[in-house]
């Protein structure tokens, strides 16, 4: 997702964002433990998407 598309979101839908990341985020951890993960790079993705998400959140938040 990019960061335009971010910006876009309620900081509710932002809310909901940052919890699916961590949940996929958790998912993918638990695959790369087993040896079952396909693109290992996803985990690098994924930390950075939330990240963008958080940082949206605090800009809106300060506002």
């Amino acid at each position: 997702m990019k960061n335009k598309d971010i910006r876009k979101l309620s900081n509710d839908e932002l809310t909901s964002k940052i919890n699916d990341l961590k949940k996929e985020l958790l998912n993918l951890r638990f695959q790369a433990a087993t040896a079952q993960l396909p693109n290992p790079m996803r985990i690098k993705e994924v930390k950075k998407e939330i990240a963008r998400a958080k940082t949206v959140l605090t800009e809106n938040q300060g506002q």
